[in-house]
């Protein structure tokens, strides 16, 4: 058994991956949620390991010296995902995850993809981002005909406006109970109702939500019934939702073929990379393979934007 045998490379990857979850455990301080042992153990100095101490002064390194004027993995976006991490700590996070996968990486195919896995990693955690932040939208979306039907119900029920978003914030599910909740403790701060829940539309980007706060406002002026005006709201905004399922289902099909167009060539290229590398080594060793290889990454890239353009409808 050489030490280019199978079972020492996946030997190494496992171990790179317990490394890994061992860096996310600590950095990201699961069960830190327990009773203190100071109120379990009164008199008892809580003592911590070195792992944690660690952990506590490169977050607070970060903090201090990268955080302040880093535009990566900002509050607002860290909040957007739903995420319930500093700025620190998700920087930390990632710059761990980078680091690994770079070993990794190293140990696959030497220096250069060392580099291209640490590389490519904050990318990744930015479209992660971004991915968990667009769903957290249309979950949010999707319950809104409901939560106002809550609220009409609670208003109905002879409750005040802010009664009824509480009972909201402590009933829906989330995300709608985590953005609920917010609006009640700026209300309780003294801001108007009306920033916030303007505020929480621009940063879910609900232009339904945003009509929900105008009519509210307008309601608040002219006054009338207002359970009945959002019972309107919600009726409009469930025919809204029924025309974009329909448009998404009829769009589907055009989005399986642009995936499958997209994945097609890269999907190629790893296999026939993995299956046969002295075929696939002639495009790293002279300059007309590198220049193909470069037309090939900018033309599906052209054509990756030109179908999702095709495929995305808006209305």
């Amino acid at each position: 058994m050489t030490a280019t045998s199978p079972i020492f490379f996946a030997l190494g990857i496992g171990l790179c991956l317990v490394a890994l979850g061992i860096l996310l455990f600590s950095t990201l301080g699961m069960g830190k949620a327990g009773i203190a042992l100071s109120r379990r153990r009164p008199g008892v100095k809580e003592e911590t390991s070195l792992l944690t101490r660690v952990t506590d002064h490169a977050v607070t390194f970060v903090d201090r010296n990268v955080s302040k004027n880093a535009r990566f993995g900002t509050r607002e976006s860290l909040e957007q995902a739903g995420l319930k991490l500093r700025q620190a700590d998700f920087i930390l996070l990632v710059c761990c995850i980078g680091v690994t996968a770079s070993l990794v990486g190293f140990i696959l195919g030497g220096v250069l993809m060392g580099l291209l896995f640490l590389i490519v990693t904050p990318l990744l955690a930015m479209v992660v981002l971004r991915i968990l932040a667009s769903r957290r939208r249309a979950k949010f979306e999707d319950q809104l005909g409901d939560t106002l039907q809550m609220l009409a119900g609670g208003l109905r029920a002879g409750h005040s406006l802010l009664r009824s978003v509480d009972a909201v914030a402590q009933e829906a599910e989330s995300p709608t109970s985590e953005e609920f909740a917010r609006l009640v403790n700026e209300t309780r701060l003294g801001r108007d109702l009306k920033d916030s829940m303007l505020d929480a539309a621009k940063r879910l980007k609900s232009d339904d939500f945003d009509w929900t706060g105008q009519a509210i406002e307008i309601h608040r002026e002219v006054g009338g019934d207002l359970a009945e005006v959002l019972d309107h709201v919600g009726e409009t905004i469930r025919e809204r939702s029924e025309i974009k399922g329909q448009v998404k289902a009829l769009s589907a099909e055009g989005k399986l073929s642009a995936y499958i167009l997209i994945a097609l060539p890269v999907g190629m290229f790893l296999y026939l990379s993995a299956a046969s590398p002295t075929y696939m080594a002639v495009l790293y060793s002279n300059f007309i393979g590198w220049v193909m290889v470069g037309m090939s990454v900018v033309l599906l890239a052209l054509g990756s934007w030109w179908l999702s353009r095709v495929v995305k409808i808006k209305f």
